[in-house]
């Protein structure tokens, strides 16, 4: 039925791509001293809530001690609130347990974390929609939010993954999430902006720090923003980030090997601007990479068994497929509405059946030809493994270094061999 499995497609050669090494070494001072800003916000006595994503961002936990530590120093008392909209399958007690994953917890940190999906409603103004904010979050003296800020999963716009959509999405819960997504891809490129408006007017957030990470996934720029600074300035951060986000080598490829997927990697499991696939109707898919089939072999623990953007590969393996807890899932696609995402693929039993299954989707390739490219996820793209024929059409390029060559994509027992 497959293709067998004596030919060089299964030997592939590891290569490190070079990114800009502009990575920040004292993240925590320029976290400090950006907090200044806030100073005046910050009366002795208040209570500040620290609003914390459910996305794995390089030195979270260091930023959040940082920002605890800023408060505590002006007299104030913080405490962490999550502002992850509906993740974890919009439950208090598994958003609570997301942060601990992250390092972020009442023990690590020395503060309290207040997880409630309760929120209070605000004066809609403007809004298309009903505006929302986390309870806990409503009732404290002050808000600072810490967010990456980063092209969004789903859709491109003036503002996408930042400190603007954590205002309203994330603080504002699965309520607010519902309301938002219920407009489909227009609410979160144009109603989203609008309650953001009113949620800022509204006078409780004080401040965010943007966190903007380079091609390695490290940190590269931290900017503390004051609350009215950030509709004007995110949109400038967002197009450094575009600018600093890594790529797959070949926009041409027969098949892609992803080791992982997760919550902590990508809002949708793996980065739709990385592997060239939105599927959500109304959005225009991009032009590149233009991949024929995506193959997933598992499913990271600190996604919590929550698999959104499996919809997005065309086979996982039965490992991947047996950790999935299909209510948290659910309840993230239809908060989202876009269910293509969710919508389980072609399971198979081990790594090796996914590869020929994928393999055999392609059509007839001849031998030596196929164009195959191993990452861990989506986003680390520093280091991966190549076939022969895309290695021959990115080897001139001198941001390419080859590590090793004819490494076997499968160990003897048909599990993808050791990264």
């Amino acid at each position: 039925m497959y293709r067998t499995m004596d030919y060089k497609g299964h030997h592939l050669t590891k290569i490190r791509q070079q990114f800009s090494k502009n990575s920040l070494s004292d993240v925590k001072e320029k976290t400090a001293s950006g907090l200044m800003i806030l100073d005046p916000a910050i009366k002795p006595g208040a209570r500040i809530a620290i609003a914390v994503g459910s996305r794995g961002i390089k030195n979270l936990a260091d930023v959040v001690r940082e920002v605890a530590r800023f408060i505590k120093g002006r007299k104030a008392f913080p405490f962490v609130v999550p502002a992850m909209g509906s993740h974890g399958d919009a439950k208090a007690s598994e958003q609570t347990a997301i942060l601990a994953g992250y390092g972020i917890s009442e023990k690590t940190m020395g503060i309290p974390v207040r997880s409630s999906m309760e929120v209070t409603e605000l004066k809609q103004g403007d809004s298309p929609c009903p505006v929302y904010m986390d309870k806990n979050a409503w009732k404290s003296d002050g808000v600072i939010l810490i967010n990456r800020i980063k092209p969004h999963t789903d859709y491109h716009a003036t503002y996408e993954s930042g400190l603007v959509k954590m205002s309203v999405i994330g603080l504002g819960k699965e309520k607010q999430a519902s309301a938002i997504h219920s407009y489909g891809i227009y609410g979160l490129s144009t109603v989203l902006p609008a309650a953001a408006r009113e949620i800022l007017l509204a006078g409780k957030i004080i401040g965010g720090v943007a966190l903007v990470e380079n091609g390695y996934d490290e940190t590269m720029l931290v900017k503390v923003l004051r609350y009215d600074e950030f509709l004007e300035k995110e949109p400038g951060l967002l197009e450094i980030a575009r600018l600093n986000m890594p790529s797959l080598p070949a926009d041409e490829i027969d098949i892609l090997v992803i080791d992982k997927m997760g919550k902590e990697i990508s809002g949708v499991g793996i980065d739709p601007n990385i592997i060239g696939r939105i599927r959500i109707r109304g959005q225009k898919e991009p032009e590149k990479p233009s991949i024929k089939a995506i193959m997933i072999s598992d499913l990271t623990e600190a996604s919590h068994g929550n698999a959104i953007g499996i919809g997005l590969s065309d086979v996982i393996t039965k490992q991947l497929y047996d950790k999935i807890d299909f209510s948290a899932t659910y309840v993230n696609g239809i908060t989202s509405s876009f269910l293509e995402r969710v919508k389980v693929p072609l399971v198979a039993p081990t790594d090796r059946k996914a590869y020929e299954i994928a393999l055999r989707s392609c059509g007839h390739i001849p031998e030596g030809e196929e164009r195959i490219i191993r990452i861990s996820d989506t986003l680390h793209l520093d280091e991966m493994y190549v076939s022969d024929k895309v290695l021959n059409l990115i080897r001139s390029d001198t941001a390419i270094e080859i590590l090793n060559e004819n490494v076997r994509l499968f160990d003897d027992n048909g599990k993808l061999s050791d990264f």
